[in-house]
């Protein structure tokens, strides 16, 4: 597993805006900064400018997250009705969402519909029995495997189907009146290198022109899924870099096909920073613990569901020896890092996590039932954050 980021003290102006935030709203707090986020939207549209993003909402499913992302025209990304019983209130037009569960009950699919989500995600022939009776409604996108190395998360081993199954499931469609606009898929979260992105579009494109030369209706559609990762080194991810052989790859598929992406990690993450206190501290053995008002099972879950280690940062500074940070509940598994240099906090001291977006909140419990972290919204932009990288 990936070593984590560690700043050591901070500035009088980053100390006084984390204890101004703080002192105001109290702790554990998740921070955003929608003018983070709009800059990171801004900044992958410029790396993918041809292609049409729709905001993965399990990332941060938060409606001052939607609400941004709306005023800056992103498209929505949908896997449950309850998230989109967030977007009804922002009065987001059906048309810019996708319903992405490659399965489904069939209230998912009413609902959809009567939001007017019309596009949906499969992944085998038995879900197309589910979306017959809406057949003249939906446009279908089918979903297929393509196993990754170098993501973290390995979403291709519970959905998407084999490459040799797709004639067969686009002939069993247009059996049932039911119209496969083209593909999608999903190499994984927070992928290393964009190389299984330009083998899943070649790859995609190729299948696409074979059903293409017997299928009634063409497939023009093509969505390559999310995995854009998010900077959690603090080393200065380039994501038009990132990006650079997946433009150069989609620009030599047709002109009319439509393109579509799902981000969420890249959108989110560096948006939100998290702020907590010492609450406790120890000295077990010769290895100061110091305990913190969150943890794993709060905004640091994604350390066990996401596999992530987010960059932490202590504003205190001086001489460092190996420490535990450890959350507050009564489990021995909530430990947030073991074996990183601190210099010697004090209870009361603030703990600040970055790049803490994505899947954070999302997956967080209410274990001992702890109060959760409260979701605070700044407009400052880079202002403070460019000052720790985060």
């Amino acid at each position: 597993m990936p070593g984590r980021k560690v700043i050591i003290g901070a500035s009088d102006r980053e100390s006084a805006f984390y204890e101004d935030l703080a002192t105001r709203y109290g702790t554990p707090l998740l921070v955003l900064d929608r003018q983070r986020l709009i800059a990171q939207y801004r900044r992958l549209q410029r790396a993918l400018p041809d292609v049409d993003l729709y905001y993965a909402i399990k990332a941060l499913p938060y409606v001052a997250v939607l609400q941004t992302l709306n005023e800056v025209g992103a498209g929505f990304d949908v896997a449950s009705s309850g998230e989109l019983d967030l977007l009804v209130d922002l009065k987001v037009s059906g048309r810019r969402t996708i319903h992405t569960h490659p399965v489904k009950r069939d209230s998912d699919i009413r609902d959809a519909l009567r939001f007017g989500s019309t596009t949906f995600v499969i992944d085998n022939a038995s879900e197309l029995n589910k979306l017959q009776p809406y057949r003249g409604r939906v446009g279908v996108l089918l979903r297929v495997s393509f196993r990754s190395e170098s993501a973290v998360v390995d979403l291709s081993r519970k959905f998407g189907c084999l490459e040799e199954e797709i004639p067969d499931i686009v002939r069993e469609a247009e059996r049932l009146g039911i119209h496969i606009r083209g593909l999608s898929f999903h190499v994984g979260s927070q992928c290393g290198d964009a190389g299984r992105h330009v083998e899943a579009i070649q790859r995609c494109a190729q299948r696409m022109q074979e059903v293409n030369a017997f299928a009634r209706a063409p497939l023009a559609t093509l969505d390559i899924g999310g995995g854009f990762p998010a900077d959690y080194a603090l080393e200065g991810l380039d994501i038009e870099a990132f990006c650079q052989p997946i433009r150069k790859t989609l620009a030599e598929l047709p002109a009319d096909w439509h393109i579509l992406a799902e981000p969420g990690r890249y959108l989110v993450a560096p948006a939100v920073t998290s702020i907590t206190r010492v609450i406790g501290k120890s000295l077990r053995g010769d290895i100061p613990w110091y305990y913190l008002d969150d943890g794993v099972y709060g905004s640091y879950s994604g350390q066990i569901f996401d596999h992530a280690r987010y960059p932490l940062q202590v504003l205190r500074d001086g001489p460092t020896k190996p420490s535990v940070l450890a959350g507050p509940t009564c489990d021995s598994i909530d430990i947030i890092a073991e074996d990183i240099a601190l210099p010697e906090l004090e209870t009361g001291d603030l703990v600040i996590g970055h790049q803490m977006g994505a899947y954070t909140a999302a997956t967080r419990t209410r274990f001992n039932l702890l109060p959760d972290a409260r979701f605070v919204v700044i407009d400052h932009g880079n202002q403070e954050s460019d000052a720790v990288g985060g």
